[in-house]
C-alpha cells in the first residue's frame, strides 16, 4: 500500500479478520486518513512500523505471540512519539489491560464495539471513537505554520482572601500517565481536597482510582454520591456522571449529576470547575493536564474570574495539547509548566498563605 501526501497513515494492528476490516473500512471512510497496512500481532506490527513508518497505529491488546502491550514496550524504545492507540473491551480485565497499556507508553485507547448491533453499527462507533483521536495525535507531531504565543494571562481579579480550600484538576488524553506523575508528588499531610475529572467510561475511572491510589500518599478513590469532600483526599468523578461539591451543613459533599454532556464529555471539565468556582470562590487552585478538545477553558475562565487560579500543562510535555492549549491561548492560565514540575508547584502553592501564586509562564 503506497502512502500520500499530506495523509495520516495508519497501521492497523489487530488478530481479529473482523475487527481489521471495521476498523479499516471505518478509517477509508475519512479523506485525511489512509491505512497503509495491516498486522496480526505485535511481532508483525514492529517489523511493519520499520517498513511503513506510518504516522499512527491502532493495536489490539490481546494478541497471539506478543501482545499489544509487550508491543507498546517495543515501539517506545524505538518510536518514542508515535501515536498508538489501543482497542480495549469494556470488561474489568480489559480496563485493567488498558490501563497497562496507558502506562506501558500507549497514547490513548478506544473501546472495542459490543457483539450486539449490525456491522454498520459498529463501524460508526469504531469512526466517532476513533478518527477524531487519530487526527489529534497525529496532528501534534506536525508543524502547521508558525506557533502562535498565547496571549498573556490575564491578570487576578483580586487578591485571594485566604489560602487556598480546593485542588480541581481536569484531564483526557494521557491523564491517566500525567496523573500518575502530580498526585503522587503531592504530600499525605495535603490541606485541602482534590478533585479529579479525567475522561473516561465509569469501569475505567474506578480501576485508575485504585491503581493511583497505590502509588500515592493520598487516599485516592472514584467518588460517590453524598461523600464529604475532607482535606488530604483525591476523589475522581465517575465515568457517565459529572461531580459537583454541594455545602452540607459546614461542609462540603459530592454531587453526581446525569445532567447532558459538555463539550461532548461527561464527566465534563468545565462543569467541576464552574461549580468549585461558586462553591470556594477565589480559594481555588485548578490543574489542566494534557487532553483532546477544549473542556476546561470557560470553566478555567470562571475560576480566574472569581480570583482563583490556573495552572497548565505545557505542550512539549502533552500527549495533546487541546485542553491545557485551549486554557493557555485564551490567556487563562497563570503558569504552564512542564509535566514534571507540575506536581511540585501544586505543592508549594497550597502551603502558602493568601499571596497570588504568580503570573509568570
Amino acid at each position: 500500500m503506497n502512502g500520500s501526501p499530506g495523509r495520516i497513515r495508519v497501521l492497523v494492528v489487530d488478530d481479529s479478520i473482523v475487527i481489521r476490516r471495521l476498523v479499516t473500512e471505518a478509517l477509508a471512510k475519512d479523506p485525511v486518513i489512509e491505512v497503509v497496512g495491516i498486522a496480526q500481532n505485535g511481532k508483525m506490527a514492529l517489523e511493519k512500523v520499520g517498513e511503513l513508518k506510518p504516522d499512527a497505529v491502532t493495536m489490539d491488546i490481546e494478541m497471539p505471540i506478543m501482545n499489544g502491550i509487550e508491543a507498546v514496550r517495543a515501539l517506545r524504545r524505538t518510536h518514542p512519539r508515535l501515536p498508538v492507540v489501543m482497542f480495549s473491551t469494556l470488561t474489568e480485565r480489559g480496563g485493567s489491560a488498558t490501563l497497562d497499556a496507558l502506562a506501558a507508553g500507549a497514547s490513548d485507547y478506544v473501546t472495542k464495539p459490543s457483539n450486539v448491533g449490525s456491522f454498520a453499527e459498529s463501524q460508526a462507533n469504531i469512526r466517532d471513537q476513533l478518527i477524531p483521536k487519530l487526527k489529534a495525535l497525529a496532528g501534534a507531531r506536525r508543524v502547521v505554520g508558525p506557533p502562535q504565543p498565547p496571549k498573556p494571562p490575564a491578570p487576578s481579579r483580586r487578591q485571594r482572601t485566604g489560602p487556598f480550600a480546593v485542588l480541581a484538576v481536569g484531564s483526557s488524553t494521557g491523564g491517566p500517565d500525567a496523573l500518575a506523575t502530580v498526585l503522587p508528588s503531592l504530600p499525605a499531610d495535603l490541606p485541602v481536597p482534590v478533585l479529579v475529572v479525567q475522561h473516561m467510561p465509569a469501569l475505567f475511572t474506578r480501576l485508575l482510582a485504585e491503581r493511583l491510589d497505590a502509588n500515592c500518599p493520598l487516599k485516592v478513590a472514584e467518588a460517590v454520591e453524598g461523600e464529604p469532600i475532607v482535606p488530604g483526599r483525591v476523589l475522581i468523578a465517575p465515568g457517565g456522571q459529572h461531580m459537583v461539591p454541594r455545602r452540607k451543613g459546614s461542609g462540603m459533599v459530592v454531587h453526581l449529576t446525569d445532567d447532558p454532556p459538555e463539550n461532548f464529555c461527561r464527566p465534563s471539565v468545565d462543569v467541576l470547575f464552574r461549580e468549585v468556582a461558586s462553591a470556594y470562590g477565589d480559594r481555588v487552585l485548578a490543574v489542566v493536564l494534557t487532553g483532546m478538545g477544549r473542556d476546561g477553558e470557560r470553566g478555567a475562565t470562571v475560576i480566574r474570574g472569581g480570583g482563583g487560579e490556573i495552572i497548565a500543562q505545557d505542550e512539549a510535555t502533552s500527549v495533546v495539547w487541546g485542553m491545557p492549549g485551549a486554557v493557555t491561548t485564551a490567556g487563562q492560565a497563570d503558569k504552564v509548566l512542564p509535566l514534571p514540575r507540575v506536581g511540585p508547584e501544586v505543592a508549594a502553592a497550597l502551603s502558602r498563605g493568601p499571596a497570588p501564586v504568580g503570573v509568570t509562564s
